[in-house]
């Protein structure tokens, strides 16, 4: 076998007390895919970081083409031909394609931006990955698909000879996902050496050759991407996992009506929607990108505005555009967006499980700083948060444990109707269960979900009743006892076909 791009030999890494990599050794062959896998927590970021010069490792050894190296910042090890593509990307909307690709090293002529050649080399990297796009339209006009693909050609325009992969296909739809798939083929035939992380375990067999598996900072094992999913989740969680999707419908009580939305409409994209939930049930949003899910349940919690309808919380008119009126009445919103919508990154994990009972549990106006301490460990503990104490800024934890955070939030809130928007994008397996758990947690005691989801497999598995929208409306609902993909599927596009026949009609009269 050739000589591997990049080795990780036996590294370790500590932030004061607490170990995050123990012993971990990782190659990187040419024209192969790596799959670094593992529970959120279990040090693949980290591990990709040292990769990256982000961090250095306190033991062990990095080799490069076999020879020993140190890579005290991101600029060394870009120069030893290694770039990483973050899930949050390394770009700039307003600025164009041509000029983030030269971004750094933009060509000079008589002191000037030779905007020329900056074109053509523009072009020219994206022929590398047979991209054919204006180089001077904007990023920020671009879908993440192809923003994700100029960063691959910006690195491949650096002469990267090996690619790190950060949940790459965390956004895409299944066509940009199965677009991306043949750029990383083209890449492997050019003798490309890959990092791979996803929590897509679907993915593994169709992009890797083989998956490193990591679990609480330890190497587990090193086996064949086509290894089965069910022993790839023994591996990263250490037990088996006998239901992926463990629904079940604890509530004994009278099925109240919690929520009511009626003729619910916003400007442009939510058409007359109307629905309930019940205590003691999950309602399911299915459809399309662009159906409008994430509007109604934003409008509900106040986030955004509605032309017309009503929102009613155990019978009682909930206010437009009110957040702390929905937080008083009992609703709680998990964003489809943690980091940006969610969290307060900077902030510490007290802080951001604590926000929405500030007001609620102070004393005579003061803030109860150390009841609201004691609460939130009391929640972190039951829901198990990995972090090193509640003063760690919440930024700092892996995307499963952040998720938690804002679980946690409305559990010590009490919300009686939680809004749960992609609530398992980004975290691993055994993560999904433990939420998929709150989710019990929540409706055994009477309250009322409604999630939003663009796994179908999750609403199917989790939802008691489904609505599905297309084209900003409920185009049907089906009992989950008997809902198939295929059903789903039907009721998601109805609207698209009947649009694209409208419009087929049109331009034939």
């Amino acid at each position: 076998m050739s000589t591997p791009i990049l080795s990780l030999e036996n590294v370790s890494k500590s932030f004061g007390p607490v170990t995050v990599i123990d012993d971990v050794s990782v190659d990187v062959y040419p024209g192969k895919v790596q799959v670094l896998l593992g529970e959120n927590g279990a040090g693949k970021s980290t591990l990709i970081k040292m990769m990256a010069g982000v961090y250095q490792p306190d033991g062990g050894r990095i080799l490069v083409d076999g020879k020993e190296v140190t890579l005290p910042d991101t600029k060394a090890s870009e120069n030893l031909g290694i770039a990483t593509i973050h899930q949050e990307l390394n770009l700039v909307g307003s600025m164009s394609i041509a000029e983030n690709i030269s971004m750094g090293r933009m060509p000079k002529r008589f002191g000037l931006v030779d905007r020329r050649r900056m074109r053509a080399d523009a072009r020219a990297a994206l022929a590398l990955i047979g991209l054919d796009l204006d180089v001077d339209q904007h990023v920020g006009e671009l879908g993440i698909a192809r923003q994700q693909l100029v960063e691959i050609a910006k690195a491949l325009s650096m002469d990267a000879r090996m690619l790190i992969l950060d949940e790459p296909t965390a956004a895409l739809t299944k066509r940009e996902i199965a677009a991306l798939f043949g750029v990383v083929e083209d890449l492997r035939q050019q003798d490309v050496g890959m990092i791979f992380i996803s929590h897509h375990l679907d993915e593994i067999a169709a992009i890797g050759d083989s998956v490193s598996v990591l679990r609480d900072g330890s190497f587990v094992a090193e086996v064949p991407a086509t290894t089965h999913e069910d022993e790839l989740v023994r591996l990263m969680v250490g037990r088996d996992i006998a239901q992926q999707f463990p629904r079940r419908r604890e509530y004994q009580g009278p099925p109240d009506t919690l929520l009511s939305v009626q003729n619910l409409s916003t400007k442009g994209m939510v058409n007359d929607v109307s629905f309930e939930a019940r205590a003691g049930e999950v309602v399911a949003l299915a459809g399309l990108v662009g159906a409008g899910r994430t509007e109604v349940v934003r409008a509900i919690a106040g986030v955004d505005p509605y032309l017309s309808g009503t929102v009613q919380v155990r019978g009682k008119d909930l206010p437009r555009l009110d957040v702390g009126a929905a937080i008083r009445a009992g609703v709680g919103h998990v964003p489809e967006d943690r980091k940006v919508q969610g969290l307060v990154l900077g902030a510490s994990v007290n802080d951001n499980i604590g926000y929405a009972t500030l007001a609620s549990t102070a004393r005579a106006g003061v803030v109860d700083f150390a009841g609201q301490r004691s609460r939130a460990q009391g929640v972190a503990d039951t829901l198990r948060i990995r972090m090193r104490d509640l003063d760690q800024p919440v930024g700092s934890l892996s995307g499963g444990n952040q998720q938690k955070a804002v679980f946690a939030r409305w559990i010590l809130a009490e919300s009686s109707v939680l809004l749960l928007d992609e609530p398992t994008r980004g975290v691993d397996v055994g993560a999904k269960v433990e939420i998929y758990e709150l989710i019990n947690a929540i409706t055994a005691a009477g309250g009322a979900v409604v999630m939003v989801s663009s796994e179908l497999p999750e609403v199917l598995g989790m939802a008691d009743r489904i609505l599905v929208m297309s084209g900003g409306h409920i185009s049907g609902e089906l009992d989950a006892t008997d809902a198939t993909q295929d059903a789903v599927m039907s009721l998601a596009v109805r609207d698209v076909q009947r649009d694209l026949e409208d419009q087929q009609m049109k331009d034939e009269a």
